[in-house]
């Protein structure tokens, strides 16, 4: 089967757009799971959070921008809640963080169910299409590549040119001598802990557009994020956005060429080969700071 210039360049620039969906998605697990070691299940669930709540913060009349910035601030507070009243008595017990949190996550979709349905309405892509050739894509959508790129320099600049950042990596790695250094372990850990959880409250609120709020809509995210995490090792972050925009944008590829079914295959079978490959993920030998 032949395909036109036009056919591959809208392939081009909708694996690039699918990328940076799961880089937005995958940035907050970067952080509580990659660089806190906190297997958080219910990442999900946060996505959801920050979704309904720019949903429901639109709907009332607040512009789309300032409706993200108040999901991001609510789902950041209720990151910080959860890790005052739970997860701080949990660092260092991997396993227990994953049912602590597996069940925070049932308990979120299931309240979110009882409480929204199963089908909510969702805002519609703000922005107008752009013609490529036969083939239209969302200026939205594109606009998603500079919003994945931006974050991710900001979330660098912030963990690693910073005071907070020095803190935080140094509350994290080693708590007992950070706080001989006079550094505050428990609030910095309660700070990066809302952090992670504002990224992931901030990707359910810009990505509305192009995924509807529902109780599952974290069910699409979570496995692709975590294994996007998995295989970029110990440099959480920049591993983390290498690893999801090339897993992300080949899989989105074969789904263009083929099916989707293809590309969640293809997607997976890379993940294995690429663990096998370099079972401490692909980041093990950068020079990088995080």
């Amino acid at each position: 089967m032949e395909f036109g210039i036009d056919y591959l360049i809208a392939v081009a620039v909708s694996s690039m757009t699918s990328a940076s969906i799961l880089i937005i998605a995958s940035l907050g697990l970067a952080i509580i799971f990659g660089l806190m070691g906190v297997i958080n299940l219910a990442h999900g669930e946060f996505i959801m959070i920050g979704a309904y709540t720019a949903l429901f913060a639109s709907k009332v009349g607040i512009p789309f921008p300032v409706a993200v910035c108040f999901a991001t601030l609510i789902t950041a507070l209720f990151g910080a809640v959860i890790e005052r009243l739970i997860i701080r008595r949990l660092y260092g017990r991997i396993l227990d963080t994953l049912l602590v949190t597996w069940g925070l996550s049932l308990v979120l979709y299931q309240s979110a169910v009882l409480l929204f349905g199963s089908v909510t309405p969702g805002i519609g892509m703000p922005l107008a299409n752009v013609q490529i050739g036969n083939y239209t894509i969302s200026a939205y959508l594109l606009f998603l590549i500079f919003v994945a790129f931006a974050l991710s320099v900001v979330t660098y600049v912030l963990l690693t040119h910073t005071n907070y950042g020095i803190m935080a990596r140094a509350a994290i790695q080693n708590r007992e001598i950070a706080a001989s250094l006079g550094i505050e372990a428990g609030r910095i850990n309660t700070i990066t802990f809302a952090y992670g959880a504002a990224l992931a409250g901030f990707a359910g609120g810009i990505l509305l557009p192009a995924v509807p709020a529902t109780p599952n809509m974290g069910f699409a995210f979570v496995i692709k994020a975590f294994l996007a995490v998995v295989v970029a090792g110990p440099v959480a972050l920049t591993g983390t956005v290498v690893a999801g925009g090339a897993l992300g944008a080949i899989a989105s590829a074969t789904s263009s060429f083929w099916t989707t079914v293809a590309g969640d295959i293809f997607f997976f079978v890379a993940t294995i080969v690429i663990l096998r490959l370099f079972p401490q993920g692909i980041s093990l030998r950068w020079r990088l700071k995080l």
